[in-house]
């Protein structure tokens, strides 16, 4: 495909509807509004999931749970991805970050013991499962919670 024989999909450049600019134009008088009525009227029209007096969807439907608004989600770190760090590295969550093993730090770190850690670290995070500290402690490195 060259330049020249670029072209845009149709309907994708719509031109817009130019209201109450005389009668020959289509749109008029009323401007697409009909005759008086909800819709005709400034502010006109129903609230998003209105259902003209019948109860609302949403109201009908059972309410379930509880939504904690001090709810912590941590970012997983496995231990086979600690594998990528040298020995004795101190694996702190500024490195994961800046090694781009963890994108977003989220409430914190959680390692998991996912996986097999071959080498000896220094880890530290805000939490570890009880399996991840006894891997890394049996590879000889220590388990320090931030």
């Amino acid at each position: 495909m060259k330049l020249h024989e670029l072209k845009s999909n149709e309907g994708s450049r719509t031109k817009r509807k130019r209201l109450g600019r005389g009668m020959a134009s289509g749109h008029g008088k009323t401007s697409g509004k009909g005759h008086k009525g909800q819709n005709a009227r400034t502010g006109g029209g129903t609230r998003l999931g209105f259902e003209g007096g019948q109860t609302p969807l949403f109201q009908r439907l059972p309410k379930r749970g509880f939504t904690n608004i001090n709810r912590k989600e941590y970012a997983v770190v496995n231990l086979e991805t600690l594998n990528r760090f040298d020995e004795n590295t101190e694996v702190t969550p500024e490195l994961l970050i800046e090694e781009g093993v963890v994108s977003n730090e989220k409430s914190g770190i959680k390692v998991l013991a996912n996986g097999t850690l071959d080498k000896k670290l220094n880890v530290k995070a805000h939490k570890f499962s009880n399996a991840a500290v006894e891997a890394i402690e049996a590879a000889g490195g220590k388990a320090e919670v931030i």
